[in-house]
């Protein structure tokens, strides 16, 4: 079999990422923390909680990753339902991923935009991803506290917040 051969360059950046980021928080008023030149911290309020948000530059891929987080410890006993409803909620999810960090038992949603050859963000690009983490942490938030604090299985709490109503009463 024929191996590609594909050349793989450096670009020099004729920005950092996220100083896009930057740009949009403070257009946008929202509240962040840039402690690191590749790590900046939003939080935004939701229906439900607040939620943490990271974008972080992972340089040697390319890559504007997000993770958006919310205050929901995951006790060992009820691990194994929260994975099971992960699983489910990631069946829905057409772009980004929930997982259970291991380290600090912690829900979050993933997703990354690559940016190879050198490419440099949009504030439309950098805003529907704040924006579609901060979506599907709102639209599941619910189920995780049903499967934690109510002891629903998987399914009936992902039942239980993709019931949508029609009509009036």
């Amino acid at each position: 079999m024929p191996q590609l051969n594909i050349d793989i360059e450096d670009h020099d950046r004729i920005e950092h990422p996220l100083d896009v980021v930057e740009r949009l928080a403070s257009l946008r008023d929202w509240i962040f923390d840039r402690a690191e030149a590749d790590e900046m911290s939003v939080t935004s309020p939701g229906r439900w909680t607040d939620y943490h948000i990271a974008f972080t530059w992972i340089e040697d891929m390319e890559a504007l990753h997000v993770a958006c987080a919310f205050d929901l410890k995951v006790p060992e006993r009820q691990r194994i339902e929260v994975l099971r409803l992960i699983s489910l909620v990631n069946e829905q999810l057409w772009i980004g991923h929930f997982d259970l960090w291991s380290s600090d038992s912690v829900v979050m949603f993933r997703h990354s935009l690559l940016l190879a050859g050198g490419v440099i963000p949009t504030h439309a690009q950098c805003g529907k991803m704040h924006k579609t983490a901060v979506e599907a942490c709102e639209r599941y938030y619910q189920a995780f506290q049903f499967v934690l604090w109510a002891g629903k299985t998987a399914r009936e709490a992902l039942d239980a917040v993709l019931f949508e109503t029609e009509g009036e009463a």
